[in-house]
């Protein structure tokens, strides 16, 4: 079994060539600076138009909103016309029916 020493060597050798070539570096942003949109201090990096126009929609936008809206629409029935699932409800019922069953009054 090699000793604790030599280990230590080997390690340090093995650290010191994967630092030595650039190519090798791996970094989270690739490593050639940020990639990211700066702030621009503007709402959605849109800059405000001149007064008396109107800002154009792209074409992606009225599918959005219907979209969005309409699955929160449909959400809104569905939650509505859910049934009623719950076991008071269920032993309630039973229990009216099987009071009737018996004569008895509900």
């Amino acid at each position: 079994m090699p000793s604790l020493s030599s280990l230590r060597t080997l390690q340090r050798q093995a650290f010191s060539v994967r630092n030595a070539s650039p190519s090798c570096r791996r970094y989270a942003s690739h490593g050639s600076g940020p990639h990211y949109n700066e702030p621009t201090g503007y709402l959605f990096g849109e800059k405000p138009l001149p007064p008396g126009q109107k800002r154009k929609k792209e074409s992606w936008e009225n599918v959005w909103y219907v979209g969005m809206y309409g699955s929160m629409l449909l959400a809104a029935v569905l939650l509505y016309y859910k049934p009623d699932t719950s076991i008071n409800s269920w032993a309630l019922k039973e229990a009216k029916a099987r009071m009737e069953a018996r004569g008895e009054k509900p």
